[in-house]
């Protein structure tokens, strides 16, 4: 029996479940999801499914694309929350583009955060026991929260999230879809497509949008959990271009505002919390920091310092001088 994993076409001895061949590749059934000729298998089908010739499966697993501490970011009880679920950090980190799984997992525990962002990708069937995130990152301490990066289309973001479900299990989820190669700027008509037909299959959706209060408040009004305008374009590190359209669209929203993407370092995310966002997701500002660790460190405390500046609110700017010292009694 000849069948298409991942794209390579393999011969194996008929007949077989979906179960039998996990087993035979080597693949632990609770770290993957399968797709078997663009439908989903529900895990608790694995055993009663019979593979047939020429049948076509994607085989996924979440990649990288610390539990959190005691803490607290704005003072005692200042927590916020997405979807019903309370958390107290409002620094949320990408899990690509370190130089290992150690070395991800140390970032995530410097930074003290309690959301990752995951990217959804093929197992390596040469290699089933190559190691996996979630061997260093364990799902029940941190939440995966499953991205659909490098999506170009609504119906490519709408197959890899029902696959990231499947596979662990994971409502709440962050949706992008891009425009081009170039830019990474969001496609805002297919991330609308997307997110309409998510949200009526119960998806939790946090959406990458542009930096538009229009665009924000349409996507909010649909029933978006969490509004995530861009800072500047992904990776790019060149912090918040557009304060003023990020404040306006925190200053509508009843949802939690989080800036996504453009973050380069520590007084980009003070900045961001500054305009009163929610909090922060970033990824290359700290994984190709030259010490990851320590950048990981350094944006826990901008996060912090930002949302203590806004809630203390920042002094009146003024045109002219005004001293501080009293002028009365001046000899």
């Amino acid at each position: 029996m000849r069948l298409t994993i991942n794209g390579d076409e393999r011969s194996f001895e008929a007949p077989m479940t979906v179960e039998q061949l996990l087993g035979e590749i080597g693949l632990e059934h609770g770290k993957v999801a399968v797709e078997r000729n663009l439908e989903i298998v529900p895990r608790s089908k694995y055993g009663d499914i019979a593979l047939a010739e020429g049948d076509k499966l994607e085989i996924v697993h979440f990649i990288g694309g610390g539990a959190p501490d005691d803490s607290t970011q704005g003072g005692a009880g200042d927590t916020f929350e997405i979807a019903g679920r309370r958390f107290t950090s409002r620094l949320i980190v990408g899990t690509g583009k370190y130089k290992d799984f150690e070395e991800t997992a140390a970032a995530i525990e410097a930074a003290g955060v309690e959301i990752v962002t995951v990217a959804v990708r093929r197992v390596n069937i040469t290699d089933p026991k190559q190691p996996m995130l979630v061997d260093f990152v364990d799902p029940k301490k941190i939440t995966y929260l499953p991205n659909t990066a490098f999506c170009y289309t609504a119906d490519e973001a709408l197959r890899t999230l029902r696959l990231a479900r499947e596979a662990g299990g994971w409502d709440l989820v962050k949706l992008e879809v891009l425009g081009d190669e170039k830019t990474l700027y969001p496609n805002m008509q297919e991330t609308l497509k997307a997110a309409e037909v998510l949200i009526k299959e119960d998806f939790k959706v946090m959406v990458y949008c542009s930096d538009d209060p229009i665009m924000a408040r349409e996507l909010e009004d649909m029933g978006c959990v969490s509004i995530m305008p861009l800072a500047a374009p992904i990776g790019s590190g060149l912090g918040v271009q557009n304060p003023v359209g990020i404040r306006i669209i925190v200053e509508q929203a009843k949802v939690p505002v989080i800036v996504d993407a453009g973050v380069g370092t520590a007084s980009d995310a003070a900045i961001a919390m500054e305009l009163g966002c929610a909090g922060v997701l970033m990824n290359t500002a700290v994984a190709q920091a030259k010490d990851p660790v320590k950048m990981a460190r350094a944006m826990k405390l901008a996060v912090e310092s930002g949302r203590l500046a806004y809630l203390a609110g920042r002094m009146p700017k003024k045109q002219y001088a005004d001293p501080s010292s009293p002028l009365a009694g001046l000899i």
